[in-house]
């Protein structure tokens, strides 16, 4: 999992946001020059003030500038310091908002600076500043001082003493907060951003593993169509070296085993194109060089299933067996066959085996469940299978390790449909699979 470093910089902030400060900065700029007629109007001088246009500008400089304290907050933050003190040093009569603006942008400078390590120090050096100045005016001020400045002062401390020390304590503490906060804002965001690209990189490898997963589970289905395609061509064979041999002295017999291998030859030709069908996708990532036969299977094992029991031989006329299995296991079963039964390719069959016995697998070992209720419906041009069970419904769960990808790997093969989620109407989970009987085979391009 991959971290931000030290050398993480605050992305620039987008263009709402730099339109912001620019209304934000011209407001504060009318406040101050608002607040400037006010002082001047109450004759609040200290010392002897400039003229008014300078008075102006000083305002202006220690103001405007936070139309771009963001998007150049080294700059500002520079510039505002140097026009506070300038303005101060010439007894400028607006001091509320220049004061808050330099707060302001050494607060910016320290949340939004491109780099960090840079602003940290700047905003060492402007406050170092800042109290070197203050201690400079202290310095100029004490010599001109007299006791009838604090005829009204009662209290255990000197006075000049108690005013040096509120005007450093007030400074400490409102420069302080400043530097706090925007080391604080800018970590938080440090943070928030460290947790998206954490989260991207958890997205990525999931679809990555799941693109690997779906990969591993049509390779394996493609493996067991295999299996049924080697079963037709070993039966095609049997059956062409018996019409070859009673060819000339038992022609009726000859024809009946060619009909069997025109029969078995199809349904080979539609098992490959279905195989073929699985392993023509491309959107999954290729096989890992350190892949093994193991990693095709689902990781543990389902009720029936074992190394020796080959595809061919599964299908739902093994479905009996695989439910006294489960009800071994200790989970109630009962199978209902409806409608006229008909026969099922091999493939067919082995998909409906498979899907019946993945949510077996589900219900024993992720839904508590007791019962489990096994339909098979027989329609006019589809084979429906209904697999519900009284467990815990829920979102849909990951049953069997693959579980409901390899069933809707199972189902897309065959052209078919399915339906996974809680029970409508009562607890459990339920599965329905649909699949299209008779439909025509692929046709075969020619070369």
């Amino acid at each position: 999992m991959s971290t931000l470093g030290g050398s993480w910089q605050r992305p620039m902030p987008d263009a709402r946001r730099l339109r912001i400060d620019i209304a934000i900065g011209l407001a504060v700029a009318v406040v101050a020059l608002g607040n400037l007629t006010l002082t001047r109007s109450a004759g609040a001088f200290i010392g002897h003030p400039p003229s008014l246009a300078e008075q102006i500008v000083w305002a202006l400089l220690c103001t405007l500038p936070l139309c771009f304290r963001r998007r150049w907050p080294d700059a500002v933050a520079v510039i505002v310091s140097i026009a506070f003190i300038a303005g101060q040093t010439r007894s400028a009569p607006e001091q509320q908002f220049a004061t808050g603006s330099l707060f302001a942008v050494i607060y910016t400078l320290g949340a939004w600076g491109r780099d960090h390590r840079r602003s940290r120090w700047l905003r060492a050096g402007i406050i170092v500043a800042m109290f070197v100045w203050l201690g400079i005016t202290y310095l100029i001020a004490l010599p001109h001082l007299s006791a009838a400045e604090f005829v009204k002062a009662d209290g255990p401390v000197s006075p000049i003493l108690a005013a040096l020390i509120n005007g450093v304590l007030v400074n400490v503490v409102a420069f302080g907060f400043a530097y706090y906060f925007g080391e604080l804002a800018w970590t938080a965001e440090r943070r928030r951003q460290q947790v998206e690209a954490q989260s991207a990189e958890l997205v990525a490898a999931h679809e990555e593993e799941a693109a690997r997963t779906v990969l591993h589970e049509r390779l394996r289905i493609a493996r067991e169509l295999h299996d049924v395609v080697a079963h037709h061509v070993s039966v095609m064979g049997v059956q062409a070296s018996a019409a070859r041999r009673v060819f000339d002295r038992n022609p009726p017999k000859a024809k009946e085993a060619l009909a069997a291998v025109e029969q078995s030859a199809r349904t080979a030709v539609d098992e490959l194109h279905r195989m073929l069908g699985l392993l023509r996708h491309t959107d999954a990532p290729a096989i890992p060089a350190q892949a093994s036969p193991a990693d095709m299977e689902p990781p543990g094992g389902t009720p029936d299933s074992s190394p020796a029991t080959t595809a061919a031989a599964m299908g739902l006329h093994r479905l009996p067996e695989l439910l006294d299995s489960v009800r071994h296991a200790g989970l109630e079963t009962s199978l209902g066959v409806f409608g006229d039964a008909v026969e099922l390719p091999e493939s067919l069959s082995l998909a409906g085996y498979r899907i019946v016995q993945e949510a077996a697998t589900n219900a024993l070992k992720h839904a508590e469940a007791t019962k489990l209720d096994v339909r098979i419906r027989y329609h006019a041009d589809e084979l429906e299978l209904d697999v519900a069970d009284n467990g815990r419904g829920g979102p849909v769960r990951k049953a069997g390790g693959l579980g409901l990808i390899g069933m809707r790997e199972r189902v897309a093969a065959h052209a078919g449909s399915l339906e996974a989620g809680p029970r409508t109407g009562g607890p459990g989970f339920r599965v329905r699979a649909r699949f299209p009987l008779h439909r025509p085979a692929p046709a075969v391009t020619q070369a």
